[in-house]
């Protein structure tokens, strides 16, 4: 297999998360690609033109990360990120959902913010990072019920709150959220979390 990523993305470091949670890192052969080049050639994989795609053997290209990740957690033995239908399976998708969220918002804040001046719409980015802390808000509400062992859920919102703090780290999340911030330190004390840091 071989994933087209950028090591800047939280939505690759969701899927290289779960790759190594999984066991199967190794079987995976990275390839560096820069989306926004003129020249990229990655629409031949991906028609959005987004990392991550990850490249079968055979058969079609995997994108965006919710189905990469559930196309990896099916090719191991160990326990399942996602879980059995049932109320915990929609509990760990709808967790996946609110973080990929706050990675949306997130991304089109920055984007916007690195337009030109005069070209920057100052209400859309308020309206990103409105929604960025209502979320943040939302799973401070429910932190402590987290389940201890990896879920897509919770890897999927380790990778967001790492983001906000790689792009964001002047305005920290974590102040009025005690109950998200003990559940961070302690979730983020993972090998998966660790390995995948984006670069300084």
């Amino acid at each position: 297999m071989k994933l087209r990523y950028s090591a800047t993305s939280p939505y690759v470091r969701k899927v290289m998360m779960v790759a190594i949670e999984c066991g199967l890192d190794s079987a995976i052969e990275l390839e560096n690609t820069d989306a926004w080049s003129p020249e990229t050639d990655l629409p031949n994989d991906n028609p959005l033109g987004k990392v991550p795609a990850l490249i079968l053997p055979a058969g079609p290209t995997l994108y965006d990360s919710p189905v990469i990740c559930e196309y990896l957690d099916t090719l191991h033995d160990g326990p399942r990120l996602f879980p059995a239908p049932g109320p915990a399976r929609w509990s760990a998708l709808r967790q996946q959902a609110l973080a990929d969220g706050i990675c949306d918002a997130a991304i089109l804040r920055r984007l916007e913010g690195n337009r030109p001046d005069g070209e920057k719409s100052p209400s859309w980015m308020e309206r990103q990072r409105v929604a960025v802390a209502r979320a943040c808000d939302t799973l401070n509400s429910f932190a402590d019920m987290l389940p201890p062992n990896p879920t897509i859920g919770t890897l999927a919102i380790l990778a967001a709150l790492g983001y906000l703090d790689f792009r964001f780290a002047s305005e920290d999340w974590r102040p009025g959220r005690p109950k998200l911030t003990a559940w961070f330190d302690k979730a983020s004390d993972r090998d998966s979390f660790r390995r995948t840091m984006p670069p300084a």
